[in-house]
């Protein structure tokens, strides 16, 4: 028998693109769950499930990812990005290995250069702060485990900015986008892909190097700039993107003016090659 991989929010963008990827690995065996299969914010469940079902890893996808929404659901989002997280550290077997997905929003985004893992963190959302406490809350009882912060993650699944600026670009003659916040775009195809072979690398090599990484794709853009990219892929005409700044389009949550990730990292340790945004942009969107 193979390894044993659970995957957790199956549902969601990194959880499906893991999905797809999975026939590609006939030496693993995985499980899928989301909210509607196992209740993660349920102690009780969470050990009986273990119990019955011994993993050697969980890739933990389940996130409470509404921004906005969480500044009013506090209690929720801890629940499903703190508490939840503790459940699976306290219920999993000694052995089982634990890859953690975490966020850019850890920090408050006012820095000038790509940051690095050991930089300061500092969230200025509720979202950030309850992605931080479940990274605290994971290293504090299972300081052996990953956590991959990654940062404008997008795919062909569920509700991203890729998918909304496609259909706001056909819906309407013209558009303002936020061109002071900089970042770079993550194709979930390629952190599904990076996860797994972290784990072939650390099945290889017998070795399972904890802590906390950076992910995302190659290159730096400003959403605006990033909206330009996805119109002239997806044929939409050119023109109707207008840039503003952020002061011009409030949100209920603050947004990290600056949330570059230094990959150096992930790449040197696991050798991962991760490829440049707009390339990946251009390879999802031929799968749409």
């Amino acid at each position: 028998m193979g390894k044993k991989i659970l995957i957790t929010g199956a549902n969601g963008q990194l959880g499906n693109e893991l999905q797809k990827l999975a026939s590609d690995y006939p030496q693993f065996e995985f499980f899928l769950t989301d909210i509607d299969t196992l209740n993660l914010c349920d102690k009780a469940e969470m050990k009986s499930f273990f119990d019955g079902n011994p993993m050697d890893y969980i890739i933990n996808c389940a996130a409470y990812t509404a921004v906005d929404r969480a500044e009013e659901e506090v209690e929720n989002c801890y629940k499903v990005n703190r508490d939840a997280v503790q459940n699976i550290a306290e219920s999993v077997q000694k052995q089982t290995r634990i890859i953690h997905i975490s966020t850019d929003y850890v920090f408050d985004g006012t820095g000038k250069t790509p940051l690095r893992e050991s930089d300061r963190t500092n969230p200025q959302s509720v979202y950030g702060k309850s992605k931080l406490a479940g990274e605290q809350i994971l290293m504090e009882i299972k300081p052996e485990s990953i956590v991959i912060r990654t940062a404008w993650l997008y795919s062909p699944f569920g509700n991203n900015f890729v998918k909304t600026m496609i259909r706001l670009g056909k819906e309407r003659d013209s558009l303002n986008v936020v061109n002071d916040q900089t970042g770079t775009p993550t194709h979930a195809a390629d952190l599904a892909k990076a996860v797994l072979d972290i784990i072939i690398w650390s099945e290889e090599k017998n070795i399972f190097p904890a802590g906390i990484y950076h992910y995302s794709n190659e290159g730096v853009c400003s959403w605006y700039g990033f909206t330009l990219k996805i119109h002239e892929l997806a044929g939409i005409t050119a023109g109707k993107v207008h840039p503003v700044p952020t002061s011009e389009y409030p949100t209920k949550a603050p947004r990290p003016m600056y949330s570059v990730l230094d990959k150096n990292k992930i790449k040197s340790t696991f050798q991962i090659e991760i490829p440049e945004w707009e390339e990946s942009l251009e390879r999802m969107m031929k799968r749409q």
